[in-house]
Order: C-alpha cells, then structure tokens, then sequence
C-alpha cells in the first residue's frame, strides 16, 4: 500500500448500473483505502440530502438529493454544501479527486484534493443530450487535474495533446469470471428455451447500436436468435425492432453474466458509426474472449486494434458482410481460437490496470502534504439539513 489518502470520485454513471470500469477500479481501490463514489443527483423531492450506502466492494456509495425542477445552478449550489458536509462528516482530510465527467466541477472546483484524476472513458460531449456546457468544462478539468487515464487507445490519441501527462489505460478483464463460461452452465430461466444457435450481446442497449443491423440478420437468418442481454437507455423501448427471433432479456448483474454467455454460439457488437462510438473502447470485448466466444464486431477502432489485427475478431460493416462473419466465426476451430484468445488475455487484468494507475497516483502523492484546509468552511445551508439516511437492511 501506498501513501495514505481517501479516493472521492464523482461520476455520471450509478454504480448499480452496469458493472464496467470505474467499478473494476474503485473496488480494487477500496482494498487499501477509504472510497466515496458520489453519483449525479436524483431530482425527487422537496428535501436535500445524502442518502449513503456500502457496496459489497467496500466503496462506499453517495447519492445526493435534490428539489425537482432544480436549476443547474441552483444544483451545484445544493451539491457544494453536500460534498463539503460529506468531507466533514468522513473526516476527509488527504483524498485524490477522481472524475468520470467534468460536469462535477460546478460544485468540485472549490476543493483542495492532494491530486486531480481524469480517468476519460468515454468522449461524453459526442452523447446524445449531453449538455452544451460539457467541452468547457472538460478543458477547465484538464487545467486543473494531474493525471488523465484513458480508456482506449482512440481516446488517447485524441487527448494525448492536451495534457502532458496523459496514460492509456485500456479496459481490461477478470478472465477468471467469465472464463467459467467455457464450461456448460445451467441456462438461466429467460434463455433456456431460445432455440440455438444464439448470437448474443451483453451491454447498454443505446443510440451506438445498430439497430437497422439487428433488424437485418434477424429478418435475413430467421433460424438464429438474437439474445440482447442489457438494459435500455438514452433510447425508446418502442423503438427497438422486434422480431420473434430477437430476444431482449433486459438487465443482469455481473455475477449472471457468464451463464449466459456460456449458452450462446457467438458474441455480438453490432455498434453503429456516428459520433457516439467514435471513441469506445468496448469492454465487451475482452470479456467475450475470456468467455471463449468468436466474435463478430462492425469496424469500431479500438477492436480493430489490436482485437482484429490478432485474428482475435471478426470485421464486419454490411448486413451481408456481417451475417457471412456470423457464420465463419460459428465453424472456426474452438481451440485454435481460444489458445489466440489467452495468448493476448494473459497480458492484461483489471488487477495489473489499477496497479499501474495506483503506482502513478502514489508517485506523486508521496511528495504532496494535505492542504491546510482541506475542505472549505461553506456557509451554512438554510434551505436544508443535512441527512445521511443508512443503507436498508
């Protein structure tokens, strides 16, 4: 273990969400040190208050809540006096500010962490509905943090200028976990009676799919079933095309993710081309892989490199082309392709990405003292009390 400071993150993305990469890092963070994931607020009331929870990873989870209707100044303004009863309450006093979106700033910029951490996981300004102030306050957090992480390759070229001290940390994988996929598992009850061969998906159902694609290979291969494991967002349920070929099993938690992957014949990303997905590191990938599965991807960069040019996915953009990758990926050699697969899969792990960002975190809080006030005295809020409310039992 390092030198001793707390980690406060602030992200756009619910930890209960999908389990993806600020939770493989930050559990692995809370193995030696104190972790506050502060969350974007819940509008949904009259009342301003953090609600508090524990994960079963030891981060501990906080999520302010806010008047409906708030404005976004009025937000920041409520979420200042939070974070600062936050850090008063836990005792904070050496921490490392961590940012998923920048949009935190409105209510951050006032605090004096040891160290600034950018992990950049997504180009967000590209998303649908992002918000106009998004660019401007990505360049004042690169102003202002220490250390950027990205978590791709493409990422990183476009980021690398902009910082001098910028890291490409790409998405890895716990192969060990979806590595039980390779052995027959018990279907899960809403899969067990699809037909094979299944071609599935696992992930954020969003506006980087593909749907015309979907609906292509389903009305084309009526005999194969599209299993898409994941839940909706940022997108109209309605406007998800259904067949009876295609199956939408919704949300599942990491931990029932290998029994499903276990019953597919192949692994999908039919992710369209647009601003959304010029920058995704798909960490669907790897996990694919380390489930034994082929893989059939359209030309995303970050699997095109390395993944394809490892003979490790298949590229496909047209409906033709596509359902032709489907059916050479289903007759590969399994053995073959999974030997290639662990070849690649035994340079990476989640474990060896935080050691990495941790030894650089540490080389540069080792030489920091905390500051001598390392949360400011705020006014006191007179709109409200502060509530912390415990996790349910």
């Amino acid at each position: 273990m390092g030198p001793s400071y707390d980690l406060v993150c602030f992200s756009h993305l619910r930890w209960d969400f999908v389990y993806q990469r600020p939770q493989h890092l930050l559990s692995r963070c809370a193995r030696d040190r104190r972790v506050l994931f502060v969350e974007e607020p819940v509008l949904d009331g009259g009342a301003v208050w953090l609600e508090e929870r524990d994960c079963p990873e030891g981060v501990r989870i906080v999520v302010p809540h806010l008047p409906a209707g708030s404005s976004a100044e009025d937000a920041d303004a409520r979420q200042r006096l939070l974070v600062d009863e936050l850090l008063r309450a836990w005792n904070v006093h050496r921490y490392v500010l961590w940012y998923y979106t920048p949009m935190a700033l409105g209510f951050s910029r006032h605090l004096q962490p040891l160290l600034t951490v950018y992990d950049c996981m997504d180009e967000l300004s590209a998303f649908q509905a992002a918000p106009p102030a998004l660019r401007e306050r990505e360049r004042e957090l690169f102003a202002r943090t220490d250390l950027v992480f990205t978590g791709g390759r493409s990422l990183y070229e476009a980021k690398h200028s902009q910082h001098p001290r910028v890291h490409c940390f790409p998405s890895s994988v716990d192969v060990t976990h979806f590595g039980r996929a390779r052995a027959p598992l018990d279907d899960p009850p809403d899969q067990a009676a699809i037909p094979h061969p299944r071609l599935g998906f696992s992930g954020v159902i969003d506006e980087r799919m593909d749907l015309d694609l979907v609906a292509g290979v389903a009305d084309a291969r009526p005999d194969w079933h599209l299993v898409m494991v994941g839940p909706t967002a940022k997108i109209e349920p309605a406007t998800l095309p259904r067949r009876p070929n295609i199956h939408y099993l919704g949300a599942k938690s990491y931990q029932e993710l290998p029994a499903y992957l276990s019953g597919w014949n192949a692994a999908l990303m039919p992710f369209a081309h647009n601003e959304s997905t010029r920058f995704i590191s798909p960490t669907k990938t790897p996990e694919y892989l380390a489930a034994g599965k082929p893989v059939v991807s359209t030309s995303i960069r970050d699997v095109v490199r390395p993944y394809a040019e490892f003979q490790l996915v298949r590229i496909a953009d047209t409906l033709c082309a596509f359902i032709a990758a489907a059916e050479q990926a289903m007759r590969e050699d399994v053995v073959a392709r999974q030997r290639r697969a662990d070849r690649f899969l035994a340079q990476t792990s989640w474990d060896r990405t935080w050691e990495g960002m941790a030894r650089l975190l540490d080389e540069m809080a080792a030489g920091r003292a905390a500051p001598a006030a390392p949360y400011p005295a705020s006014v006191k809020a007179t709109h409200a009390a502060y509530v912390s409310v415990p996790a349910s039992p």
